[in-house]
């Protein structure tokens, strides 16, 4: 599991308390396809579809890709996730509802760009989901 070790120390500023802030396990469990986050986003792939079908396919691009990443805003996410899911994630984490918004939109890029570290997401995002699904289990 060293990759999502550093992906959790890479966002939690070099910690290993991953744990210990429930929004990033939620986005965690959102890419694992865990059915009860966010109200079942349908992992990766569904997050992805839902990005792109929102406008958001060059940030999507930018995220995986090796270069910059583009920034996205809370706004932007709640567009593409849609306004009730975010309050779900508000509800389910007692948050309000643009902490949640805001909060997704800095980790998300970082998170998909760290699960595409050679400017590729693995080609089996069923091993991905599986892979981050253990992790959250730890």
């Amino acid at each position: 599991m060293g990759l999502l070790d550093g992906l959790m120390g890479s966002l939690m500023g070099g910690s290993q308390q991953g744990g210990d802030n429930p929004l990033l396990q939620m986005a965690m469990q959102m890419l694992a396809n865990k059915d009860g986050a966010a109200g079942g986003m349908g992992g990766l792939g569904g997050l992805m579809n839902s990005l792109q079908n929102a406008g958001l396919g060059d940030q999507l691009k930018s995220w995986i890709g090796t270069g910059e990443n583009m920034p996205i805003s809370a706004d932007q996410l709640t567009q593409a996730l849609g306004s009730d899911k975010i309050r779900d994630i508000a509800g389910q984490l007692g948050m309000s509802h643009g902490e949640v918004s805001g909060g997704l939109a800095d980790m998300l890029p970082q998170l998909i760009d760290k699960l595409s570290p050679n400017g590729q997401l693995p080609d089996n995002h069923n091993l991905l989901e599986s892979a981050l699904s253990a992790f959250l289990k730890r």
